[in-house]
């Protein structure tokens, strides 16, 4: 499927993205367009996204994903997981323009993975995995943990939950950032003793509105300061069922 380049539409989208002082080359251009065009026709035959129309994709998958170049200094990290990553977002679009990463993307359903193994294919991503399967099982392995600079997730679960999918994975003194709503605070607040317990502080909560929108986002960073005890994560489905609010 050709997807007909619209040089409105990509205009709009540099726009967007130089006023976050991102600059795209002709390759990350191409692989932007190819990404979209592969979101599309997959989309066909199984639920990626609810998001089809190219400007959307563009400014609430794209430039969302790397609204946290905000907060987060990219150069400065080496090896990321993207941790319920879907469609890939925001792994893949921070992948294209900090190509010096190390991405792992996880995702729980296979066909998803799929997906995303042809876009790493397509795209010639290099130094990208993806995994298969549940982050709690993931985080328990010695090769996943504590063995990333940055984890990212826009995964759609409780901050509470969410921490104890992620921290385990982050090694001390990096990061955890988690792509939320701005009516977060709530959520940050009953979620502090969990990022306590998980050897996380909270950093700072960053509210912006993404660039040309009326779209509002929340980035929630979690800085890991101690090891995470090797009781966490609990066994796959019980962060969803049972948060840390208050152990």
């Amino acid at each position: 499927m050709e997807i007909v380049k619209n040089e409105k539409v990509e205009n709009e989208f540099e726009s967007q993205l130089g006023k976050m002082k991102i600059y795209l080359n002709e390759g990350q251009k191409e692989q932007f367009r190819k990404y979209y065009e592969l979101l599309v026709e997959w989309n066909q035959v199984m639920n990626l996204t609810a998001i089809t129309n190219h400007e959307e994709v563009n400014i609430k998958h794209f430039v969302d994903s790397l609204a946290i170049v905000n907060g987060v200094d990219m150069e400065k990290i080496n090896v990321m997981v993207d941790v319920g990553t879907g469609a890939g977002f925001p792994g893949i679009p921070l992948k294209i323009i900090y190509p010096h990463l190390k991405v792992t993307l996880l995702d729980s359903l296979q066909k998803r993975v799929k997906f995303l193994d042809e876009v790493v294919r397509i795209l010639d991503l290099k130094n990208v995995s993806t995994l298969h399967g549940r982050a709690e099982d993931y985080a328990r392995k010695e090769e996943h943990r504590e063995k990333y600079d940055l984890c990212v997730s826009r995964a759609v679960a409780n901050m509470a939950s969410l921490s104890e999918y992620c921290i385990p994975y982050v090694r001390v003194g990096g990061k955890f950032v988690a792509y939320k709503s701005d009516k977060v605070d709530e959520e940050v607040e009953q979620s502090l003793k969990a990022i306590q317990i998980l050897g996380g502080i909270v950093e700072k909560v960053d509210k912006i509105k993404l660039p040309d929108s009326d779209i509002k986002r929340a980035f929630v960073h979690v800085k890991k300061i101690k090891p995470t005890s090797k009781k966490y994560p609990r066994k796959a489905g019980v962060p969803a069922k049972e948060p840390l609010f208050g152990e």
